[in-house]
């Protein structure tokens, strides 16, 4: 199929489901949920303390309560990036990730906090010293050692996640340096069980603590290692051909069979893993970057890494893994009748494919592209011809900031653009400078934040 081919429809392309079709979690249930959890929590500690009496007991107490919620936390982190589709549709991935990133900080806080109160609160109930209690807890506590293990396991993968470390690592070291939180929730679990107060003689909290872990553990289980496995046997998934589309940006186009049965979505994304000598460890999210075929998906990637960069080499026929799809990036954010679009970078490729797709009559439809040089706009042909045939509008703003005589990201500069601004729903993707300004400049021309639709792919 041509991309003459393509641009003449306005409908929604064969295979893809309907608005509705697809199960979503709202992210208000979501967050209830997780905090109802939370609420039990901290009931269950209740239900199993008399009194509390002394500085001692307040302590320990309190050091009760950290290693719950602790508990608990660990579980809540790990469902968020299980992959489940109903949260990723529904609440999408890179909230997710934001959640998961803040609910990792907490948790870590959580676990130290525990540690310290314990200790501190065992020592001044046996009237002896925290370092002398400390050695005390390691050497004769069942478990309290590989606990302890798992703490500083934590602990070291909050400091690699912390914005200044991320930033100097590689996206592939990062990635599996997030491993080591498997080991350390299987490390904690046993001494949870083993001196726990609160379950040592509650069979009833026992069960439903196990019930909680086991579940989560499925899922991981099942939506990272089984359906991934599953779709590969029935798709087959290829690669077809390689298009270098501007300087450090190539597309891969990749065939299989069956792949209405992905039910994938224009905006949506992939975590893609090509099996050659030097890819097939690695699964790297991608956007699609035009809308999903019966026999065909595209991607378009721009040479930010290493994985990235190899991208351009990659041979026709080379096997493909595709876990997805992800995200909530999608028609069904869309609350109003006229539609912008804003983007920056890589951020084009979703919404490449949502310009084609999204339902609008001619005139409501409207994409801003942001780029410092023409060299780096991608897929001007491709959008001319879609803003022809949709009778939609297309701006490029190009320039760098500083020689330009006006932010075209400020709230004067999109409202001249975009008549009636404000009644816009918006989408927008991009680098986080980008979609900061560009928030701040929707904001400022009178954007309600519920119409704004971001999603970041620095996940």
């Amino acid at each position: 199929m041509t991309l003459d081919d393509r641009v003449t429809r306005t409908r929604r392309p064969p295979g893809v489901p309907r608005r509705g079709q697809v199960r979503r979690a709202r992210p208000t249930w979501a967050l209830g949920l997780i905090w109802g959890g939370a609420a039990a929590v901290l009931g269950l500690w209740w239900h199993d303390t008399t009194s509390v009496s002394g500085l001692g007991g307040w302590l320990t107490g309190a050091g009760r309560i950290t290693g719950l919620l602790a508990g608990y936390a660990v579980v809540v982190l790990v469902a968020l990036m299980a992959r489940i589709p109903l949260l990723e549709r529904g609440v999408g991935a890179d909230r997710l990730a934001r959640w998961h990133a803040m609910g990792g900080r907490y948790t870590v806080s959580l676990v130290v906090a525990h540690g310290l109160l314990i200790t501190w609160g065992y020592a001044v109930t046996a009237h002896t010293s925290v370092v002398s209690q400390a050695g005390t807890l390691l050497l004769s506590y069942p478990d309290v050692l590989m606990a302890t293990v798992a703490g500083v396991l934590l602990l070291g993968v909050g400091i690699v996640s912390a914005r200044a470390a991320r930033a100097r690592l590689r996206y592939e070291t990062w990635y599996y340096l997030h491993f080591y939180t498997y080991l350390a929730v299987a490390l904690a679990f046993s001494h949870q069980f083993a001196t726990g107060a609160d379950f040592v003689t509650n069979l009833p909290a026992r069960i439903a603590w196990s019930a909680m872990y086991a579940a989560v553990g499925a899922a991981l289980v099942w939506y990272r290692l089984v359906t991934p496995l599953r779709q590969a046997a029935r798709h087959r998934l290829r690669v077809a051909a390689v298009h270098h589309e501007a300087p450090g940006v190539v597309s891969v186009v990749i065939t299989g069979r069956q792949l209405t049965q992905l039910a994938a979505e224009p905006g949506q994304f992939f975590r893609w893993r090509f099996l050659t000598r030097d890819l097939w460890w690695s699964a790297n999210p991608y956007s699609l970057s035009a809308p999903p075929r019966p026999t065909a998906l595209r991607i378009t990637v721009k040479a930010l890494g290493d994985h990235s960069r190899s991208l351009a080499h990659l041979k026709a026929g080379t096997r493909v893994l595709a876990e997805g799809p992800y995200g909530a990036f999608t028609e069904d954010r869309r609350r109003r009748r006229q539609v912008l679009l804003i983007a920056g970078g890589a951020g084009i490729t979703p919404l490449r494919a949502l310009f084609e797709t999204l339902q609008a009559a001619p005139g409501e439809l409207t994409l801003l592209y942001r780029a410092n040089h023409d060299t780096e706009v991608v897929f001007r042909r491709e959008l001319d011809q879609i803003a022809e045939c949709r009778g939609a509008r297309v701006h490029y703003l190009i320039g760098l900031h500083t020689r330009l005589a006006q932010d075209p990201l400020s709230a004067p500069a999109l409202t001249s653009l975009v008549p009636g601004l404000r009644h816009h729903d918006v989408y927008l993707c991009g680098p986080q400078g980008m979609t900061r300004a560009a928030t701040a400049g929707l904001r400022g021309a009178g954007v309600p934040g519920r119409h704004i639709h971001h999603e970041s792919f620095e996940l």
